[in-house]
């Protein structure tokens, strides 16, 4: 590239959490979205800057397309995944900006981010370039190589699949946290009835531990069985169990350790009074963001 390598690399680095944002939404993976923009800056690197009229759309055209072909590939592996698959949760690590804070904070949720894995890529790619970074049509049409007719069509599809889908529970912090630490309490102290009427009836888990932790392999319904499967826990880890409230995704969440070592984090659907939904990530390889520098 002829430009300037300090211009260039300062031009990207100025869209960078807007990338990253992009790609991980896409992924559901921060090892793949990093990968994702390491494979765009050496495009970018290597781009002559006659072609590109705009930084910004040029960037996230190749973010998303690259997306869409690691999302291609990753089909395959996670069609013989071991158990259901849940997106690599973000531990609030980062530097956060006002401007990074109202780009990442959105649409983060483990759930959120779930209900967009059934989706197909392009349906994918323009419902989070329209809906979470405010593209316009005729932006994401470049981006897709398709018309704005039917890039309409892929969103309002898209849209309409996922919210049949998602429940909307308008939870402020402190009556999160609140149940958290209810959880806490009762789980801690291996209360049956008191798990059982923490979750709603017809509530689910979901535990992603890919072949490599201990975890369920199918994903449980209903407050009997979940409450069960807690006190299971408690039975065979009461004294080496530690569960805390830290933010997973924008969000207050657990993080669970045995004898010392972090086992999982965990986010919740509620409503304040009942537990709708758990999903609780176990696999030790989508925990690095939680785990302390070796």
């Amino acid at each position: 590239m002829s430009a300037n390598p300090t211009t260039t690399a300062t031009a990207f680095a100025a869209e960078r959490t807007r990338l990253l944002g992009i790609a991980y939404r896409m992924l559901g993976s921060r090892a793949d979205a990093e990968d994702v923009l390491q494979d765009a800056w050496l495009r970018w690197n290597e781009s002559d800057p006659a072609d590109v009229r705009s930084t910004q759309a040029w960037l996230t055209t190749i973010v998303t397309r690259l997306s869409i072909d690691r999302l291609r590939s990753a089909k395959a592996r996670r069609e013989v995944y071991i158990g259901p698959w849940l997106p690599e949760p973000l531990a609030d690590i980062d530097p956060v900006t006002p401007e990074s804070k109202a780009e990442l904070a959105s649409e983060l949720s483990l759930a959120f981010l779930s209900l967009l894995e059934r989706l197909g890529h392009e349906e994918r790619a323009a419902f989070v370039l329209h809906d979470a970074f405010d593209c316009d049509y005729d932006d994401i049409a470049e981006v897709l190589g398709k018309s704005v007719a039917a890039c309409r069509q892929l969103v309002h599809r898209a849209r309409e699949r996922v919210m049949a889908e998602r429940r909307r529970f308008q939870v402020d912090e402190p009556a999160r946290r609140r149940m958290l630490e209810r959880f806490i309490e009762v789980a801690n102290a291996g209360d049956l009835p008191a798990i059982k009427a923490l979750f709603a009836s017809d509530a689910h888990l979901v535990s992603d531990g890919g072949g490599k932790a201990i975890a369920a392999r199918r994903i449980l319904h209903g407050a009997e069985r979940i409450s069960l499967l807690f006190q299971s826990i408690f039975l065979r880890h009461a004294q080496g169990i530690e569960r805390r409230i830290v933010r997973i995704n924008g969000e207050l969440g657990l993080a669970t350790s045995f004898w010392g070592k972090l086992y999982s984090v965990t986010t919740i659907d509620t409503d304040g009074e009942r537990i709708y939904a758990y999903y609780s990530v176990v696999n030790p390889d989508k925990l690095g963001g939680f785990l302390p520098a070796a």
